[in-house]
């Protein structure tokens, strides 16, 4: 599998060093399968006047198995739990690889509600059933990131 990661330079050594806790599965490498996605992730450099460079990597799938992995196929309730904890930084999972939805502007709009107890899960869930998943892809341990191989970089 062909995995891209959007940011404002070259990673040829993912590391988890640099990533942040609060945000949708924790800390982690983030990638997605969708170069389109990761041109988005560019986008907040490029507004700051960095370049964008989309770094890419090939994973084999096969190796899931041999990773703790949790996988939302959809946005749902144990979805919606599990980007809180993790944006609340309480999460005490050791999953290796986390695959799912994005909580992009308009998913996140609709989780702020709920967090904020503006409108109820139910409601939430209700919500983020029409929205088409963007897909990432979160390597949260140093084993999962073995299994990951730079392939190449450009410019967007």
């Amino acid at each position: 599998m062909i995995l891209y990661h959007g940011s404002y330079l070259e990673i040829t050594n993912p590391d988890l060093n640099h990533s942040r806790s609060n945000v949708d599965f924790g800390r982690g490498f983030y990638v997605t399968p969708l170069y389109e996605q990761a041109a988005k992730w560019c986008g907040k450099f490029k507004r700051r006047g960095k370049d964008g460079i989309i770094s890419r990597y090939t994973f084999d799938e096969n190796m899931e198995k041999e990773l703790k992995t949790l996988k939302f196929n959809s946005y749902s309730e144990d979805w919606l739990n599990f980007i809180l904890n993790c944006r609340s930084e309480k999460d005490l999972t050791d999953y290796d690889l986390v695959i799912g939805g994005v909580a992009n502007d308009k998913v996140f709009n609709t989780v702020e509600l709920f967090f904020d107890g503006l409108i109820d899960k139910t409601e939430a869930i209700k919500r983020l059933r029409y929205e088409k998943p963007n897909l990432q892809i979160c390597f949260r341990t140093e084993k999962a990131l073995e299994y990951l191989s730079f392939e190449g970089s450009e410019r967007v």
